[in-house]
């Protein structure tokens, strides 16, 4: 971790230097799952010929690239950089979903843009500690080199499997809990399926449940990519409160606004989105 240490430091023009010779390594030497982006890309835009598909493609490498040292910048930016370079939109309506600051906002997001950057400059627009959801890595170093970036600014990082319990703790005073919803649920736990960029696809009901027995207001935030370096993160109200836990196994209405939010992003900028996860890599028929 060292050496991602010492980059965080270089200015930002030569990151973009070491961003483009990462480019060419992973998409024309390496091939990083090119085979699993190609095929979500046209699962995603059967209509789209391959030339639209090719041309998402490169540009997809491009941004994940930057992304990747970006991610690793975010060691050492400041909160003035990161305020300057992360703008938000639709920040009144959060405010008036937390009651004068009275309460809990629940965030829910994709993998698109710069989700890391993200996390802080909304902290220093807003000045509201963030406590973003998380998967923890299986490399043991870089787990705790990005647990270190998103704890930075009293953000309060909490493991998925503790998510439920810690958030029904807090239940006074403005706090924005965010979840990359989009990931894919473990197998053998309860998911709801749903249509998804032209495929079925589960989802984690965990956000959903939580905003019922909460009663916190859930919010989608979209992160867009101005220029290199530069992003738009617009919160959109998903759901607000009161809720009505039905039980209704098929009715999920906050996961569904969540899922349409999600498509519009992608397509409104698909090149920034990760199109390298394997989202679709379980069947239905396996979970019945």
């Amino acid at each position: 971790m060292l050496i991602a240490k010492f980059i965080s430091y270089l200015p930002f023009k030569v990151i973009y230097i070491l961003s483009y010779l990462l480019y060419l390594l992973i998409f024309y030497l390496y091939k990083y799952r090119i085979g699993t982006v190609h095929k979500n890309l046209r699962q995603a835009f059967p209509e789209k010929k391959e030339a639209y598909i090719d041309h998402v493609t490169r540009q997809f490498y491009r941004h994940f690239s930057n992304l990747a040292l970006e991610v690793i910048k975010a060691h050492s930016m400041s909160a003035e950089t990161f305020k300057e370079r992360c703008s938000i939109v639709g920040a009144d309506a959060l405010e008036a979903a937390s009651l004068g600051r009275s309460r809990p906002i629940i965030v829910l997001t994709i993998h698109q843009g710069n989700w890391e950057w993200m996390l802080h400059g909304v902290s220093q627009h807003l000045g509201v500690p963030i406590d973003p959801v998380y998967k923890p890595l299986h490399h043991k170093g870089w787990n705790q080199f990005i647990h270190k970036i998103r704890s930075r600014f009293h953000s309060r990082p909490i493991p998925m499997k503790r998510a439920g319990r810690d958030i029904l703790k807090c239940k006074s005073g403005f706090r924005l809990f965010v979840m990359l919803a989009d990931q894919t649920p473990v197998e053998g736990e309860r998911s709801y399926w749903v249509p998804y960029l032209n495929k079925e696809a589960p989802f984690y009901l965990g956000a959903e449940k939580i905003a019922l027995l909460t009663q916190y207001p859930v919010f989608f935030a979209q992160c867009r990519r101005l220029k290199p370096g530069y992003y738009e993160l617009e919160f959109k109200t998903l759901a607000l409160p009161p809720y009505e836990n039905t039980k209704d196994q098929n009715h999920h209405p906050i996961i569904d606004a969540y899922v349409s939010a999600a498509q519009a992003a992608i397509y409104e900028q698909p090149e920034t989105f990760l199109w390298s996860h394997r989202r679709w890599k379980r069947n239905r028929k396996s979970d019945e």
